[in-house]
């Protein structure tokens, strides 16, 4: 084990074997490191936060030669986890990311830096969430979905296994291509289909479904249901499916 003298580890924080903790961390009470874990400097862990066997928390990205999203690492900030958030065993959290309370991150996931996640959203196994991207409260994501870097996704949307978002319409030519990166947008309530493929700048709009395996070219109104490659409207979402008539949503709040 590993832990730099300069980091206060609470009475009640539990660690496991072979953990390192560099200096400039916090460690909230109640946290449970397991095994294997790394926490780099420019960390901080809110209390009663789980961290499973061989997590990585505060990498700095490599920014390789061509990359046109990745921005200089070394002015990030903290990555910074809220109350009673979960990291599954081997994933990997940047620096700069900020994770809401209650925030539940699956097995092997990846979350790059300038990524802000709202509280209780749900990121499943194998999840990958690059840079310069936000998401919202009560979402779920599922496992093997790729938000690519640039999109939005607004609070209580849904995305299904594999969804693949993409964000460059030059397929990586041309410099004119820099100034039309965009991923995708999900208004809220949003649902994504598994397999679905939604293409650069794109917006979803409020409590539309994409079907399994659609490919988007262009914005989906709210409150329908698109089906197809190109995706087209094939009818309106059902009323009894709309958020604002689930019993988890607080229609008198709105949240």
């Amino acid at each position: 084990m590993s832990v730099s003298n300069t980091v206060f580890i609470p009475e009640t924080a539990i660690l496991g074997q072979n953990v390192v903790i560099e200096d400039d961390v916090e460690i909230g009470p109640g946290v449970e490191i397991g095994h294997n874990v790394v926490i780099r400097s420019g960390v901080r862990i809110g209390g009663n936060c789980k961290i499973l066997d061989g997590a990585v928390l505060g990498k700095l990205p490599a920014k390789a030669s061509l990359s046109a999203t990745t921005g200089d690492p070394r002015i990030l900030p903290p990555l910074v986890l809220g109350r009673a958030v979960t990291i599954g065993a081997n994933c990997v959290i940047y620096r700069g990311a900020v994770l809401g309370d209650g925030v539940f991150v699956g097995d092997l996931a990846s979350i790059r830096e300038d990524v802000a996640i709202g509280e209780l959203t749900i990121i499943g196994r194998g999840v990958t969430i690059e840079n310069k991207t936000t998401i919202g409260r009560k979402c779920k994501i599922e496992t093997e979905a790729y938000i690519t870097a640039m999109s939005a996704v607004e609070d209580f949307c849904f995305i299904a296994p594999c969804v693949a978002f993409t964000n460059d319409n030059f397929l990586g030519r041309t410099e004119e291509r820099k100034n039309h990166f965009g991923g995708p947008t999900l208004k809220r309530g949003a649902r994504i289909g598994a397999n679905a493929t939604l293409l650069p700048g794109i917006t979803v709009g409020e409590d539309a479904l994409v079907a399994a395996g659609s490919v988007v070219t262009k914005d989906v109104p709210p409150q329908v249901i698109v089906v197809g490659s190109p995706a087209k409207i094939l009818r309106p979402v059902p009323e009894e499916q709309l958020i604002e008539n689930q019993v988890f949503f607080d229609k008198e709040n709105g949240k």
